[in-house]
């Protein structure tokens, strides 16, 4: 599964997407992690939540994006849901074909190795690929 929170900076998206990471860890058979830019929020995330900072700017695109995850899962293959803060930050170039792209292949990856996606993207639902609006919380 690949959930997407979609709205401008400010709307309270990192703080929703914390406050869920941390009850799911209250319920849940495998390990979560929370991927940031940065490590601002990194205190506000519980401590049994893998917390990875990717570096800003670090992965020029959506494929290095996808390599960077399936070596996330490599590591760890009792992973059950994977928390990416803003999106756009941590991957430096994505556009729209890019974005629809990667959505494809985490979705994939979802399937195979069932770990689930939920994804903070700094743009307003309107401006979202048509298949990726579908798949708003």
């Amino acid at each position: 599964m690949v959930k997407f929170m979609a709205g401008q900076k400010g709307q309270g998206k990192t703080r929703k997407l914390i406050e869920m990471a941390n009850e799911a860890l209250k319920t849940a058979d495998g390990h979560l992690v929370y991927i940031d830019d940065d490590r601002r929020h990194s205190r506000e995330v519980d401590r049994d939540i893998r917390f990875v900072e990717s570096g800003k700017g670090v992965l020029s695109n959506y494929r290095e994006f996808v390599g960077f995850i399936l070596g996330i899962l490599s590591m760890d293959g009792d992973v059950e849901h994977i928390y990416i803060d803003g999106l756009c930050n941590v991957v430096k170039t994505l556009d729209n074909e890019g974005l629809s792209k990667l959505t494809k292949k985490l979705q994939d990856i979802s399937r195979r190795d069932e770990v689930s996606f939920t994804i903070s993207i700094n743009l307003e639902p309107s401006e979202l690929p048509e298949e990726i609006k579908g798949l708003l919380i």
